[in-house]
């Protein structure tokens, strides 16, 4: 039998925010039968422990999408660190690193937030509203033409999409053929649309991720993205400045309010990224 936990994460109360599955024992398994479960399992992502001892540089941990294996993402790293401590080393540590394709993460934990630090962002091609507008069922001046549209990456990159304001957000509609046919010769395969205000007062911007490519149509919560976010506002002083510190809603529009708690800056030239949220358990059990 093979342990496994269910966890929401960037949560706002159980049942809301971005599910997550966290096998231990992945020593056991093929990459092969990884995939199979995450495909069972059919949430954006599932992930695995290998759940012995850890390397010196952090429990080693492997991300699947009901499609494939990724080499980072955001809600699972924080979820599984959460399971690692609670689960695994069962004592209240304040810091715990993950081993990922990407490299090392590591994860703090303050009272009830999770924080994970993600890599420096590297800034890719840009494109024309007229380019992508079509793609998510906009009109180009729809699309806030101060900033650029992006591919950014801390790990697993997006084409990061600036709307003029939340109600504009709210109308975006992923036309599947239109998307795929854009995405095929691009290193970015998920689209993140943006904009200023949030339906809760004391919240700061709303966000969609579209990530069809990977099995997810529209996620609840993208920790991965909202890094990616973060680099950006820094690099284009979304703001007014290089500086940070605001609260982000996403899966509003499918029924999983999620909130991410994002702070960045720029400090000897580098874009400093952190991305935080809750995280909270719903589940345990075996599979067979």
């Amino acid at each position: 039998m093979l342990p496994f936990y269910l966890v929401d994460v960037f949560a706002i109360e159980k049942y809301s925010g971005n599910q997550l599955a966290v096998f231990k024992g992945a020593e056991k398994l093929s990459t092969e039968e990884m995939q199979k479960i995450a495909r069972e399992i059919n949430f954006s992502e599932t992930t695995f422990i290998y759940s012995g001892e850890p390397d010196p540089d952090g429990y080693r941990v492997r991300i699947f999408t009901p499609e494939e294996e990724i080499p980072f993402a955001g809600h699972p790293t924080l979820g599984t660190a959460f399971i690692i401590r609670e689960k695994i080393e069962k004592k209240p540590l304040e810091r715990i690193e993950l081993k990922l394709k990407v490299g090392t993460i590591p994860v703090t934990f303050a009272k009830e937030m999770l924080w994970m630090e993600q890599n420096p962002p590297d800034f890719g091609a840009t494109y024309k509203p007229e380019e992508i507008a079509h793609v998510i069922g906009l009109e180009p001046g729809e699309i806030d033409s101060r900033f650029p549209v992006q591919d950014v990456s801390t790990g697993l990159p997006f084409i990061l999409i600036p709307l003029k304001d939340r109600e504009t957000l709210d109308k975006v509609s992923v036309d599947r053929k239109g998307y795929l046919k854009f995405i095929e010769d691009r290193r970015a395969k998920s689209l993140v649309a943006f904009a200023p205000g949030a339906s809760q007062v004391g919240n700061d911007m709303s966000v969609r991720v579209f990530a069809d490519y990977y099995g997810v149509p529209e996620d609840p919560a993208t920790g991965s993205a909202n890094g990616c976010l973060v680099g950006y506002l820094v690099e284009n002083r979304y703001w007014g400045n290089e500086l940070v510190d605001i609260r982000v809603e996403q899966g509003w529009a499918i029924g999983r309010p999620s909130l991410l708690h994002l702070r960045g800056f720029r400090k000897g030239g580098i874009i400093k990224i952190e991305v935080g949220g809750r995280v909270i358990e719903v589940a345990q059990g075996h599979l067979y």
